[in-house]
């Protein structure tokens, strides 16, 4: 077998090897949703038994669904556009306008981000009780906007640094000005980075589970607290508990499918190759 098609062929194996490795959780989360709660809780794993949906009909019928998916909705791409609107300019300014002190905020802002959210539960809690945001749209927004605006804020900031100064350069001499610049120039040239930056910040506030559990209950609680309600005191009811994690990953798996194109190409863009 000639050198190149064996280095082909391992390549292949390992990718596919990667794939299921990151693929086994979620496959076999779907299988444990199709099956009933004695055999999810059988010692012997079962990969072929007859599939039943009444785990599926047994949430629908206890909960409601789509509540909890609409405030997934409404809290995550209202704290995605909510970062974008503060975190374009920032990168914008820091990118195209640096100052002595740039590198500082951007690493001031980024050690944000690994800060333990434990050590600021009770501050914060405490503020949002003073300021009846507890349970509400508005705090889970702004508490995501919060956890995740150094990520958004990163990526924005390398791809404008990837962007020729040639380009607004030249725009500046046709007589475009500050906001003419952004507007016209720079932000329709940055739309995949822009597209992929969003998308990963709506994954990012979609999974979200701490402030979510801790934030809300009833009126503003998404999917992920949906998911936790299907723990009690008797114990973990592993089917169920399946089936409603396999219906609140499904439309961001979804999502993620869908914009994938836009994904890697924003990842990967770059105006000077």
């Amino acid at each position: 077998m000639p050198r190149t098609l064996r280095k082909k062929l391992l390549v292949t194996v390992l990718a596919w090897a990667a794939v299921l490795v990151v693929a086994f959780p979620i496959l076999w989360m779907v299988l444990t949703s199709l099956k009933t709660e004695v055999e999810a809780v059988s010692a012997t794993p079962t990969l072929f038994f007859i599939p039943t949906f009444e785990n599926y009909t047994a949430i629908f019928r206890r909960s409601n669904y789509g509540a909890f998916a609409l405030n997934s909705v409404i809290t995550s791409f209202g704290a995605t556009l909510l970062s974008l609107m503060l975190a374009i300019p920032a990168a914008y300014a820091l990118a195209f306008y640096p100052t002595e002190r740039a590198k500082g905020i951007l690493m001031w802002v980024l050690s944000t981000k690994m800060m333990p959210a434990v050590g600021v539960l009770v501050p914060i809690y405490l503020i949002f009780r003073d300021l009846h945001l507890i349970d509400s749209y508005t705090g889970l927004i702004v508490l995501f906007t919060i956890a995740n605006l150094p990520v958004v804020m990163w990526m924005m900031y390398s791809f404008f640094r990837d962007v020729p100064g040639e380009i607004l350069e030249a725009a500046r001499l046709d007589g475009a000005g500050l906001f003419q610049e952004f507007f016209h120039v720079l932000l329709p040239i940055s739309m995949p980075a822009i597209a992929s930056t969003a998308l990963l910040s709506v994954i990012f506030c979609w999974n979200e589970a701490f402030w979510s559990l801790n934030l809300s209950t009833t009126h503003a609680a998404p999917l992920t607290a949906f998911i936790a309600s299907y723990s009690a005191p008797q114990g973990l009811f592993w089917a169920k508990l399946s089936a409603a994690a396999v219906l609140a990953v499904a439309p961001i798996l979804l999502l993620s499918w869908l914009g994938q194109r836009h994904l890697v190409r924003g990842l990967t863009f770059g105006a000077v190759k």
